[in-house]
């Protein structure tokens, strides 16, 4: 597995966040977002999409079996989600291929952080194996200013 890395892309008034981690040919990056339009901070509820996109370098077919997510906020609250898939699906990826998709995160506070993996199955040889998903942090974008 190579290091998490973080790349600030300007895009104008706004920069976008992406975390980026490589596993078996997968890379694996996420880019968080803040959504200020459904968070109410005043009664602890911040809402974040996460952007995850998994690009198979590989030279075998892949299938995302499961998740694993461990999530934290500032106040010190500490969460685990497991479950089959991702979104309902539980994509083949192609090699050359990818695959993308959006979900979301509720905290009680403007500042956490995710991290965890995905348990692959190689379609060649059928084997199992975890590829990395990249810590990355949640922040309210009224704190960045």
């Amino acid at each position: 597995m190579k290091l998490l890395f973080l790349v600030l892309k300007d895009t104008g008034m706004e920069k976008n966040k992406f975390f980026a981690a490589e596993t078996n040919g997968l890379h694996i990056q996420v880019e968080p977002q803040y959504l200020a339009e459904e968070s109410n901070p005043s009664i602890g509820k911040l809402i974040f999409t996460y952007k995850v996109t998994i690009v198979n370098s590989g030279v075998h077919a892949v299938q995302l079996l499961s998740r694993y997510w461990h999530i934290q906020d500032s106040l010190l609250s500490d969460r685990e989600v497991h479950g089959e898939g991702v979104v309902g699906q539980q994509p083949t990826i192609d090699p050359g291929d990818s695959f993308s998709y959006v979900s979301w995160c509720p905290l009680h506070s403007p500042i956490g952080k995710m991290s965890g993996h995905y348990i692959f199955k190689d379609l060649e040889n059928e084997t199992l194996f975890e590829g990395k998903i990249p810590d990355f942090l949640l922040i309210a974008d009224y704190l960045l200013n």
